[in-house]
C-alpha cells in the first residue's frame, strides 16, 4: 500500500548531499549537455518462481488477507471486469513510457484485461504529485495507493472517512495511486511497479519472501516471476470478490496446479512467520529519525531475533548488511565483517542472487580503496549481469563506476573511461540528470580520491 522512501547510497551520493549551494543554471545545463544520453531498459526476462505450488498458496493467502500493519481483512477483493488506468497530474514522459511497458507485461505475464485511457473515470487514476503533497501527509512514503479516490485531493479530503478504509473494502472499483514526479525516473518507476500491483491484488508484504515486490526491503524493483503469477492466481476465474479465506484456500491448489505445473513437483519448505517485533526493530534501524546509537541496537536486536528464530534465509542476513552500512565510513572493518557475515548466509539460501548484488556493492569499494581493484573484475562483473536482469540502474551505475575505477587500478583506461561513461547513461535514469550533474561537480571539486568512496 505505502512505498517507504529508501535511503540510497549509491552513485557518490556522499558528494551529492555534500553540494548545499544552487550551481549556476548554465553550468548545470552545459555538463547535463556532455552527459551520454539516459539509458532505459527495454526488454524484461523474469524468472519463474522455483517454490511449491504449497509454499507459494500460503504466500497468496497471507498477502490478500492482511495489510502491512498486521490487520486482517475479511474478504478477498479484486477489480472484476475489464480494468481501466488513466495517468494524470504532471507526469514525466519516463512515467509513460514505464506505465506502457508495465501494462503490457500484466496483460501477456498475469492474464489480465488492462488499459489505459486519456479521459474520463477510470478504475485506476495515478496522479503525478509533488514530493511535499506525499510527505505532507504520509511523510515516511515514497508512493502509496488507496481505495475508492480518484485525486490527491479527494483523498486529502476524505482519509479520515471508512470510504478510504482497506478493511472496509468488499470489492475494488476505484483506487488513486499518487507518486511524485520530482525524483528519478527509477524511483517513478518503482512506485508504478509496486502500487499498480497492489492496487490489482495483494495488499500484505512479506519479509520471508525472496524474490518478490511484495517485501518491504525494497531489493526488488520491478514486478518478479512470483508477482506475476500471483496476480495472474488472483485474476483466474475460480476467484470472485467477496470469497473468504476458507473459500479461496479451497480453490488454490488446482489454480496453481493449471498456471504453475512446475510447482507441483517440488517438495514444500518450511517457512516460519516473521515476528513484529523484528520488523519494528528493522524499520527503527532504517529511520532517520532515531540517533545512530538506538538504529544500531534497533539492528542488533533484529540481528538476535533471527538468531533465536533459527533463520538461515535472507532475514538473518538483511541486518547484517544494515549494521554494515552504518558503520561503513567510520569503522571499515567492521562493515566488512557484517558484510561477509551477510554474504555466507545469501550464498546458501536459493534465490538471493540481487541481495548477493548489493553487498557485493559495498565490499568492492572497500577493496577499491585499498588497490584491490583487479582482483575484484570478476565479482563487479557477476553482480553487473545481476543488477542488468533486475533492471535496477541506480546499482548498475554504482558497479560499472566501481569497474571503472577497478579497470584504471588494472592499467586500462580506455576500457575504465568506456565504463564509466555507460554508468553516467544508466546513472541519468537510476539518480536523475540532476543528481548526476552535482556529483560530478563535486568530484571535481575534491579531486579524484572520491571514487573510492564508491557505494
Amino acid at each position: 500500500m505505502i512505498r517507504v522512501a529508501a535511503v540510497l547510497i549509491g552513485f557518490a551520493v556522499a558528494g551529492c548531499t555534500a553540494v548545499t549551494t544552487p550551481e549556476p543554471p548554465t553550468r548545470v545545463k552545459a555538463i547535463e549537455a556532455n552527459l551520454p544520453p539516459a539509458k532505459a531498459f527495454t526488454s524484461t526476462r523474469p524468472r519463474p518462481p522455483a517454490r511449491s505450488n504449497a509454499n507459494i498458496a500460503a504466500d497468496f493467502l497471507s498477502l490478500h488477507f492482511a495489510l502491512e500493519g498486521g490487520a486482517t481483512l475479511p474478504v478477498f477483493t479484486r477489480f472484476e471486469g475489464p480494468i481501466t488506468v488513466r495517468l494524470t497530474g504532471s507526469p514525466t514522459p519516463s512515467m509513460q513510457r514505464d506505465l506502457t511497458r508495465l501494462l503490457t507485461r500484466l496483460q501477456r505475464e498475469a492474464g489480465i484485461d488492462i488499459r489505459q485511457i486519456t479521459d474520463g473515470q477510470a478504475n485506476i487514476t495515478i496522479e503525478a504529485v509533488s514530493q511535499e503533497q506525499i510527505q505532507r501527509i504520509l511523510p515516511q512514503a515514497a508512493c502509496f495507493v488507496v481505495p475508492n479516490a480518484s485525486s490527491f485531493e479527494e483523498y486529502r479530503q476524505d482519509r479520515r472517512k471508512r470510504k478510504s478504509s482497506w478493511t472496509a473494502l468488499r470489492s475494488r472499483e476505484r483506487l488513486g495511486i499518487f507518486i511524485p514526479y520530482d525524483v528519478s525516473p527509477q524511483e517513478k518507476r518503482d512506485c508504478l511497479h509496486e502500487e499498480l500491483a497492489q492496487a490489482l491484488g495483494p495488499l500484505n508484504d512479506l519479509y520471508h519472501l525472496p524474490d518478490s515486490v511484495f517485501n518491504d526491503d525494497n531489493i526488488h524493483t520491478i514486478l518478479t516471476g512470483f508477482d506475476m503469477l500471483i496476480l495472474r492466481t488472483a485474476y483466474s476465474p475460480q476467484l470472485r470478490s467477496g470469497m473468504t479465506r476458507e473459500q479461496v484456500q479451497a480453490v488454490l491448489p488446482g489454480i496453481l496446479s493449471r498456471l504453475n505445473p512446475r510447482g507441483d513437483t517440488l517438495p514444500a519448505q518450511p517457512v516460519s512467520d516473521t515476528p513484529r517485533e523484528w520488523i519494528n526493530a528493522v524499520q527503527k534501524s532504517l529511520g532517520s529519525r532515531p540517533s545512530t546509537r538506538n538504529r544500531v541496537k534497533a539492528a542488533e536486536r533484529a540481528v538476535q531475533i533471527g538468531q533465536e528464530q533459527g533463520w538461515t534465509d535472507h532475514r538473518r542476513a538483511y541486518p547484517h548488511y544494515i549494521l554494515g552500512r552504518m558503520a561503513q565510513f567510520d569503522n571499515p572493518q567492521e562493515a566488512i565483517r557484517h558484510y561477509e557475515t551477510a554474504m555466507q548466509f545469501l550464498r546458501s539460501a536459493p534465490g538471493t542472487e540481487i541481495h548477493q548484488a548489493y553487498v557485493t556493492t559495498q565490499t568492492a569499494a572497500f577493496a577499491l580503496s585499498q588497490g584491490k581493484g583487479p582482483e575484484i573484475l570478476p565479482e563487479l562483473d557477476k553482480a553487473i549481469a545481476v543488477m542488468s536482469r533486475a533492471e535496477n540502474a541506480s546499482q548498475l551505475a554504482t558497479l560499472l563506476l566501481l569497474k571503472s575505477e577497478a579497470l584504471n587500478q588494472a592499467g586500462r583506461p580506455k576500457q575504465a573511461r568506456t565504463v564509466r561513461l555507460d554508468s553516467l547513461a544508466w546513472a541519468r535514469y537510476g539518480f536523475g540528470s540532476e543528481v548526476v550533474v552535482r556529483s560530478l561537480m563535486q568530484e571535481v571539486a575534491e579531486g579524484p580520491s572520491t571514487n573510492n568512496r564508491g557505494g
